[in-house]
């Protein structure tokens, strides 16, 4: 589980591929909808939904890792690259959760979704990864989608604010993923990042515990495992086809954040941001039928 095998071609997507981004997809935001949840019913801080989503799933997927006979490598830990992914996961997850904190979960996931865009022509820039026109100007069109959501200078609100900045770094996160795709196995990725964050969070993530109740308690272990396990197909993915390839696939997290939204919370984006989401599904999902 190491890479790509040789001669596998990076530029073609593959059933499995595809599967694997659609399911990271829904599992993301749905532990964040439980993280709302621990916010709104039982006074939950948004440091302590990260801490403890990255301490409960570090300590789950290196037990089922050690289960499997394939350990993480902890001489990884000394490469400062797993460091810098680390923390832009920490910042990713802080960032979002406490936008969730006002305003409603598709909204937020509509301005996150800079990220994808900033992936995008970071991969080409720092990793030499393929662009086409026509994917380029579709991206730029969902850009246009985010603004619609986040209405900078138009009741723009800071929960908005929030989610764009979580954007940005996972914009660079998504990115980190492929530059680090043949430098460590999958297990060692995927552990890495949730063992950084946590040791990044502690000092604050410690403080701002929920009321502990048997239903908060399954919403404490919901958000960690949703996105610990969303982040381990992420990986596998990214294993799999190049960043540019899989950027569209991404934006089935508005699909899910949107469905979450109905059912946990019965919220609904109003017309603008609803016109921002179509926007950006539309443009991204059409990058899939875009020829090199």
């Amino acid at each position: 589980m190491r890479g790509l095998q040789v001669g596998e071609d990076m530029t073609r997507l593959s059933p499995q591929s595809i599967a694997l981004m659609l399911a990271a997809m829904a599992l993301i935001p749905l532990g964040d909808a439980f993280g709302q949840k621990l916010m709104g019913n039982y006074g939950a801080s948004s440091t302590f939904i990260g801490w403890a989503r990255f301490l409960i799933g570090a300590t789950a997927t290196y037990l089922v890792f050690w289960r499997e006979g394939n350990p993480p490598d902890l001489k990884g830990f000394v490469d400062w690259r797993l460091w810098l992914r680390g923390a832009l996961i920490a910042g990713t997850v802080s960032t979002i959760v406490a936008g969730l904190r006002t305003e409603p979960l598709a909204n937020v996931f509509g301005a996150f979704f800079v990220g994808p865009i900033l992936s995008y022509f970071l991969s080409a820039w720092l990793l030499k990864e393929p662009m086409s026109i026509a994917r380029t100007v579709l991206l730029i069109a969902g850009f246009c989608g985010v603004l619609l959501v986040v209405r900078p200078g138009f009741g723009m609100t800071p929960g908005l604010a929030l989610a764009a900045l979580a954007g940005v770094f996972y914009g660079c996160y998504l990115t980190a993923n492929r530059w680090l795709r043949d430098e460590a196995s999958v297990q060692t990725l995927l552990f890495s990042q949730l063992v950084v964050a946590m040791i990044i969070l502690t000092p604050v993530g410690m403080f701002g515990w929920p009321v502990l109740t048997g239903l908060s308690t399954v919403w404490i272990l919901g958000s960690a495992l949703s996105s610990a396990l969303g982040n381990y197909l992420l990986i596998l993915a990214y294993q799999r086809a190049t960043a540019g390839r899989l950027a569209p696939f991404v934006y089935f997290q508005l699909v899910a954040a949107m469905i979450w939204g109905v059912l946990f919370f019965g919220n609904f984006p109003d017309g603008l941001a609803l016109i921002g989401l179509m926007v950006l599904m539309i443009t991204g999902f059409a990058t899939v039928f875009v020829r090199r």
